[in-house]
């Protein structure tokens, strides 16, 4: 997977395949696919789709025991602590319940190092740097004193500074003296050591304990028919809306869980933009994902039991409701947003603008929030196209005798041009060293179709940098860089 930044693509995540090919994480895509001749797949980094494929690993997990804890930031977001004190008997032992994990997960493409100690951070320094494996109680401090510190789920900056004072593994980190790395290094770097050797306690929020506000409904006939879910789902929120209307919340994030009388489990997770209360509007989006959904949701028999859990909520404000009555269905720019992220099954994105004069710069795209406030856009004496290409594209057999252009192929069609209004010339920004200089037109052909053309000239005679000369030289030429209505 990968995902943009300034500087380009880079790599979030690599299978094994991909790791096998010498690719990890934090690499430019342009950079490894430049140093391998294999054909690379690439997928965009959806970070909100990963955090609800674990959310759903670990309701699964539960097969193991009540108490599953997903990764958090310090540990990458990418796995999950599971609690099998009392239960891996029932396995046959720890080891039994290990072979088990990792038959099930491997059975399902999700290949895993499953580790076990007696403390969480144990157990993820062994998973994330180590073998994986079961250790001994007592074992932690020899399981651990040959991983490199990183593995405390300290930042990447402490670890480094460790190293450079000769601390690289945690063996020589438990062996040196206390007081002078917790004054140089803070009370967290000790925190940490003492969870992954057992002396201090770490305790897990597990995923469940959190709901306060949930309400479940089972059935002796099961129900299968989407309005009848829909029905369900709205009088299990309108059961729970008085108690969080006594706590003065209403719910930004709900989990409907479903059980199938065959012991399938099928959860959806719905997010608001703003806290509500109103079984119409939830009932409303559920309706919408549900449609998305269609056979996908696969009822079989049918679902005997239904739970509505409140994951997360947020404070209503009080407000005065209109003569005619207020509903709170969401039918503002929050409920749009809502209802389009059901539709389409992904967050929105708006565009922002950006201090600079370089189209393809001027704007960036950031997530939807019901509340931001968008900053107005400059009025500008030139008009801009509606669709904006990503970057100028080739305009081939170009005739334009000292002027707007006449005629000329792009997307192989020919454009004869009719009329031309121009130039506006826009150069790039003195800061970022010579940068071509481009003149604009609108030109319209016999088509009627209007488009935004450029003529890029070479940059200023001033020598680039030799680290810079390779990626300063422009291409000459006319452009087509956009499309009006």
């Amino acid at each position: 997977m990968a995902s943009g930044e300034a500087t380009g693509l880079r790599l979030v995540a690599v299978d094994v395949r991909a790791r096998a090919l010498g690719l990890c994480p934090g690499e430019p895509l342009a950079r490894a696919r430049a140093r391998l001749s294999t054909p690379l797949a690439v997928h965009p980094f959806d970070p909100e789709a990963d955090a609800a494929a674990l959310e759903r690993l670990c309701l699964w997990a539960k097969r193991y025991g009540p108490g599953v804890a997903a990764f958090g930031a310090a540990e990458g977001r990418d796995g999950l602590f599971l609690d099998i004190a009392g239960s891996s008997h029932l396995f046959g032992g720890e080891a039994g319940l290990v072979a088990d994990l990792a038959r099930r997960l491997a059975a399902n493409g999700l290949p895993a190092r499953i580790a076990v100690a007696g403390s969480p951070g144990c157990a993820f320094a062994l998973a994330r740097h180590g073998a994986g494996g079961l250790v001994a109680p007592g074992g932690e401090a020899e399981a651990l004193s040959g991983l490199p510190t990183i593995a405390l789920r300290i930042e990447a900056a402490m670890a480094a500074d460790l190293g450079r004072l000769g601390l690289r593994r945690i063996g020589d980190l438990a062996e040196a003296p206390r007081a002078p790395l917790a004054r140089r290094f803070g009370e967290t770097l000790i925190r940490r050591l003492d969870q992954a050797l057992g002396h201090r306690p770490e305790p897990l929020v597990a995923l469940d304990e959190a709901l306060v506000f949930s309400a479940a409904r089972g059935f002796l006939d099961p129900i299968g028919h989407q309005a009848a879910i829909v029905a369900t789902t709205k009088r299990l929120l309108a059961e729970i809306a008085p108690r969080l209307e006594a706590a003065g919340l209403g719910a930004r994030g709900l989990r409907l869980t479903l059980h199938r009388i065959d012991g399938v489990v099928r959860t959806l997770a719905l997010g608001l933009s703003e806290p509500t209360r109103c079984p119409v509007q939830v009932g409303r989006l559920l309706d919408l994902r549900l449609d998305r959904l269609g056979p996908a949701l696969d009822a079989g028999f049918g679902f005997e039991t239904v739970r509505l859990d409140i994951v997360r909520t947020a404070p209503i404000a009080h407000r005065q409701v209109t003569l005619a009555g207020d509903d709170g269905t969401g039918a503002g720019a929050s409920g749009l947003a809502d209802a389009l992220r059901q539709r389409l099954g992904r967050g929105l994105l708006r565009l922002t603008p950006h201090q600079s004069h370089v189209p393809e710069r001027a704007e960036t795209a950031e997530p939807w929030r019901v509340n931001d406030v968008v900053a107005r856009r400059p009025v500008r004496g030139r008009p801009r196209p509606l669709v904006l290409l990503t970057r100028g594209e080739t305009a081939e057999d170009m005739l334009a005798p000292d002027g707007p252009p006449q005629l000329f192929r792009w997307r192989r069609r020919l454009h004869r041009i009719t009329h031309a209004d121009g130039p506006e010339r826009i150069a790039g920004e003195w800061w970022s060293g010579p940068a071509p200089t481009r003149d604009y037109y609108v030109v319209e052909d016999e088509a009627g179709r209007r488009l935004w053309v450029y003529r890029q000239d070479p940059p200023p005679a001033e020598s680039p940098p030799p680290e810079r000369a390779a990626r300063v030289a422009p291409v000459i030429g006319w452009f087509v860089h956009g499309m009006f209505a």
